[in-house]
């Protein structure tokens, strides 16, 4: 397992390149996709890189060099993962309540492609017939996730062609002709019960008998990271020993060898991430203290938006005396990180680190209050790099027409 950073790297890089700043440590994702590799070895698995979770090109060149395929949802992440040297055979599309458009762009690019409602799978059967193989992405009507904002296999769920609507999709597959080689589903994020994976796959077990020409079963992914200490994570071991378990009594019950696909996203870039801020004031009132730090949600917005907990460390003081914050932005919203959270003394100036980072931070982040978007570094093979500049004015002003 990849060493964290330490916090003296931490703050080198701070005092280089500024705060706020995200760091990505390319050893730690690395060391994730082997841990994959490793528990699915007795079986024919792929891993799609989620890219939605983090999209700069060097991460995805570096996902690209450890041997990794990659999941897009959008049509530029499509181009992006081309750019990075993904070869159109190794992205896997799978958007969702997208224009026909979209779709046939994509197709172009050659890339497989995921459908996940009856009317683009309709429109392209139509207009392709057995001419391009697709996927199809089911709703299992599984709940699961960590929060309800982050299940995507429920009843209710946008994402995915019902199974309850399965005769209809075999009408459209048998009058259109269309090829159909994976069927999906996902379920959600963070995870913790391997069997909610289990269950799912007794579902695509069960409806791989309505395609013949099927090549793959992609199970999606939703794997939980621990965020604190002491934290739950995904046996992933354990679900690698069922999981080829159960294919391998499919193919003796069917005599199919399928493929199992995953799309890992936060599972592999999450705990690769340090967001670095800077302490700007402490400020007290009669009923806590507050640490305002020169970012706030535009910058990492999974605390408000999820209630998300993320580590936090004074690496500025990490040897004073403990006391309890509120940790907020400078956003002209309630931009809370934490509350009531212990941390050594807290002093302005100071570094402060949000752990776990890598996974939908600077992708979810905006230019709200005007605010500039931070620079992004990589650490890897012991050396910091560059890769995003930080936002300037210009970049505000640009595609304005003034």
């Amino acid at each position: 397992m990849a060493k964290n950073l330490s916090h003296q790297q931490l703050n080198d890089i701070a005092d280089e390149f500024g705060t706020p700043v995200y760091v990505y440590h390319a050893e730690r994702i690395t060391a994730q996709y082997k841990k994959l590799q490793k528990a699915f070895s007795n079986c024919s698995a792929r891993f799609f890189y989620a890219c939605k979770s983090l999209t700069n090109v060097n991460v995805l060149k570096h996902i690209r060099s450890i041997g990794a395929s990659i999941d897009c949802v959008s049509i530029c992440e499509v181009k992006l993962s081309l750019l990075a040297g993904f070869k159109p055979e190794d992205i896997l599309f799978t958007p969702n309540c997208v224009d026909f458009d979209e779709i046939l762009e994509a197709k172009e690019l050659g890339v497989y492609l995921n459908i996940d409602n009856i009317s683009i799978l309709e429109q392209f059967g139509n207009k392709f017939g057995n001419t391009y193989p697709v996927c199809i992405r089911l709703n299992p009507h599984i709940m699961a996730g960590g929060n309800f904002k982050i299940s995507t296999g429920h009843i209710d769920s946008k994402f995915g062609i019902s199974i309850h609507q399965m005769r209809h999709i075999e009408r459209v597959v048998k009058t259109t002709g269309l090829h159909v080689i994976g069927i999906h589903m996902h379920t959600g994020s963070e995870i913790k019960d391997i069997n909610v994976f289990l269950e799912g796959l007794e579902v695509m077990f069960n409806t791989a008998a309505h395609f013949p020409e099927l090549k793959f079963i992609d199970l999606g992914s939703g794997f939980k990271v621990p965020y604190q200490p002491g934290d739950a994570e995904t046996d992933i071991s354990s679900l690698g020993e069922k999981v080829t378990q159960a294919f391998s009594e499919f193919e003796k019950e069917t005599g199919k060898k399928l493929e199992v696909w995953f799309e890992p996203g936060k599972y592999l870039v999450s705990q690769c991430g340090y967001f670095i801020v800077k302490a700007n004031v402490v400020k007290q009132t009669p009923a806590t203290v507050f640490a305002g730090v020169n970012s706030g949600f535009n910058h990492l917005i999974r605390p408000m938006m999820y209630d998300a907990y993320h580590h936090i460390e004074n690496i500025s003081n990490p040897a004073g005396a403990e006391r309890i914050y509120t940790v907020v932005g400078n956003i002209c919203e309630t931009d809370t990180f934490a509350w009531d959270r212990k941390l050594h003394e807290v002093r302005e100036g100071d570094y402060l680190v949000f752990n776990n980072a890598g996974a939908y931070g600077f992708e979810m982040s905006s230019n709200f209050n005007s605010r500039l978007k931070p620079a992004e570094v990589l650490v890897k093979d012991n050396e910091t790099r560059l890769i995003r500049k930080r936002d300037e004015l210009d970049d505000l002003l640009r595609n304005q027409v003034l």
